[in-house]
């Protein structure tokens, strides 16, 4: 079962996308596929669309900017055992899943938690991805903002995240997303830097009346 939320639409025009509203009240982006990208939150039998979708991504960031720690492959095997005592919220365009993320009430090992604003239910989101042919239309955006919903359900008081101190590490879109910058660090030989979103701010920002989670996609 679709969340109830954004919905992207795409049609084929010049020039960059517009969002609008369909008749249901949701957000609707026209870009240049005559596809619409729909989320929901994912289930184990997704877990071989979702690796293969996270390699595409990881290969191609190698291509554009040359090999490093985000070239990693997964398995299958591995995003399920990554679903356990997480979240996945995935975009599907048709019977594709073009986007991707996860969020986790247990710290990945190289987050330092003493960076961060205290608060006693943080959220931490890894392992984000857009399919390549859906990157730079919007879908990633609309992603992230359902992440932010599903934390707000959940319910959590911010969403910690750490990104690669890279040009592959993607800073201006967590910026773009609102999150705030909270320092840089190596861990274990990668540079990473460290963003945070508290929700309450989220909240002033985007200040839509909240959306309740209908369920997975069956």
């Amino acid at each position: 079962m679709p969340l109830t939320g954004h919905v992207l639409s795409s049609r084929r025009r010049a020039g960059r996308p517009q969002l609008k509203r369909d008749p249901l009240g949701r957000t609707c982006l026209s870009s240049g596929l005559h596809m619409r990208v729909t989320f929901a939150q994912a289930v184990e039998s997704d877990a071989a669309a979702i690796a293969a979708l996270r390699n595409a991504a990881a290969n191609h960031l190698t291509t554009r900017f040359g090999k490093g720690h985000w070239s990693g492959q997964v398995t299958e095997r591995g995003v399920r055992s990554s679903m356990r005592h997480a979240k996945l919220v995935v975009g599907w365009a048709g019977r594709r899943i073009v986007a991707v993320v996860r969020l986790a009430t247990k710290k990945p090992w190289a987050i330092d938690a003493t960076y961060f604003t205290p608060c006693r239910r943080p959220l931490y989101l890894t392992d984000m991805a857009v399919a390549p042919a859906w990157q730079g239309k919007g879908v990633g955006r609309v992603c992230m903002d359902q992440a932010i919903r599903l934390a707000e359900t959940w319910p959590g008081d911010a969403i910690r995240l750490d990104a690669y101190g890279a040009p592959a590490g993607a800073a201006a879109f967590y910026f773009k997303c609102g999150f705030v910058n909270r320092g840089r660090v190596t861990y274990r030989g990668t540079p990473l830097v460290y963003y945070e979103l508290l929700l309450s701010r989220a909240k002033q920002v985007r200040p839509n009346k909240r959306l309740k989670l209908t369920g997975a996609r069956k």
